[in-house]
């Protein structure tokens, strides 16, 4: 990776392309640390400091998308996680909805047709997740138990509070066109790259953190063991997220007029993660909707209330483990379903002469393709759920919170946007330094 990189840099329009992108994560750092108008930043330091950074609420997910943006109410607070819901729900109605079905057969017409809903969804959502943090910071809700925390908006009037949203959805519509400006005019992957820049930045004060807490030689012992827990964890998902099924498939030599086509041989690559982390981060999601409930009900001395508040929302509580990795399990094979069509792929096959050996064509190649994928997606959906899992739970004896970069959704953003990054590099390199049959 590093000398894909130090290549990189010696080919000067990459290294252009790199230094736009790291101007690009600049710009997105500052803005992460600018107040949006009508918040008094002193409480807000005075409650993350009381908080000491191991926030475990409602909108801790949203946070750590946002780089500690959220909890600092800063001009990216909702960060890049509008556009992600945003994707996310234009890809599961593309399955539903037969005009987006049809756009997305145009080919790159169609692309940017859906492209351009996203976008405005992304906005949409913004106001929402807007709205609701400005609520939810005017209450006092968002620091509980912080002396303070009704005193982060002083101001409470609708001026302030429609200033305060709009200024947010702003803040994301900028982040969203940073991203596309990395995507054009950088090396690519522009949201993802924005995600794990958020990410990782929490990285090394939870470092810090964990060998702060530390009992054992000053907290060494605490720091060195957690850094060979997360290098053994990144080398394994490493291997399962390259790890893949490689299905032949030939095609038929076919004679038009003089000429020979086809002929050849090829493989479909069926990876045993298909579904990435999307199935983490809707569990997530899920899970918090019963808190959100409790939250916003204003009945929390209810009996159903407290069962939620002492069953679901500890993250270490049975019930919640449970839970967490059941929906998991689920919904890899939901993703799955929606996003790999068996059938579309057989007729594709079957249209320009292709075929598995051994396999007729048409709807046995349909029927052996979700054979394939149902016996990879098993291993694949509890490799995430462990991955989820057993992390966070290892980490927590060490002081680690659930943002922690080695924990479960951040660690397989993490080495995931990486190694696609590289493959983009590299794939540029090879570009340019082809020589061609004539050298």
């Amino acid at each position: 990776m590093l000398t894909a990189f130090a290549r990189a840099f010696k080919t000067p329009d990459l290294r252009k392309k790199l230094l736009f992108t790291l101007g690009m994560i600049v710009i997105y750092r500052i803005g992460a640390h600018i107040p949006i108008p009508g918040v008094s930043y002193a409480n807000v330091q005075i409650c993350m400091d009381q908080a000491n950074q191991s926030q475990q609420g409602l909108l801790s997910l949203v946070n750590m998308f946002s780089g500690g943006a959220l909890l600092q109410i800063t001009i990216f607070a909702l960060g890049i996680m509008p556009y992600i819901t945003a994707s996310i729900i234009l890809q599961l109605l593309t399955v539903v909805i037969p005009r987006l079905e049809a756009l997305k057969k145009e080919g790159q017409s169609g692309q940017a047709k859906i492209t351009q809903y996203t976008r405005y969804l992304t906005v949409a959502l913004a106001v929402l997740q807007g709205t609701g943090l400005v609520a939810t910071a005017r209450s006092g809700a968002l620091f509980q138990g912080c002396p303070v925390a009704s005193e982060i908006v002083p101001d409470q009037s609708i001026f302030v509070t429609i200033t305060m949203v709009i200024v947010m959805t702003a803040g994301t519509a900028v982040v969203m066109w940073l991203g596309e400006l990395v995507t054009d005019r950088g090396i690519g992957n522009g949201m993802s790259i924005l995600m794990f820049i958020s990410i990782a930045a929490g990285f090394p004060g939870a470092l810090w953190a964990i060998k702060q807490q530390g009992d054992l030689a000053g907290g060494w012992i605490e720091f060195g063991t957690v850094i060979l827990v997360g290098l053994a964890m990144v080398a394994l998902v490493v291997f399962v997220e390259q790890a893949q099924r490689r299905i032949p498939v030939q095609y038929a030599k076919r004679m038009i007029g003089r000429r020979s086509y086809g002929g050849t041989s090829t493989y479909i690559p069926l990876k045993v993660n298909q579904a990435g982390v999307i199935p983490v981060i809707f569990a997530s999601s899920l899970l918090y909707i019963p808190a959100l409930i409790v939250q916003f009900s204003g009945n929390s001395q209810a009996g159903w209330a407290q069962w939620i508040r002492n069953n679901l929302e500890p993250t270490d509580a049975p019930v919640h483990i449970t839970l967490y990795f059941l929906l998991i399990v689920f919904f890899a094979f939901f993703y799955v379903a929606i996003s790999f069509n068996p059938e579309e792929v057989a007729d594709n096959m079957k249209k320009y002469g292709g075929f598995i050996p051994g396999i007729r064509a048409g709807r046995p190649t349909a029927e052996y393709l979700s054979y394939v994928l149902n016996r990879i997606t098993w291993p694949g959906s509890l490799y995430l759920g462990l991955i989820a899992l057993v992390p966070t739970m290892a980490l927590a004896g060490f002081g680690a919170n659930q943002n922690f970069p080695f924990g479960g959704t951040s660690i397989l953003i993490i080495v995931g946007v990486g190694l696609e990054t590289v493959k983009q590099i590299e794939s540029q390199l090879q570009q340019r330094n082809y020589e061609g049959f004539l050298r």
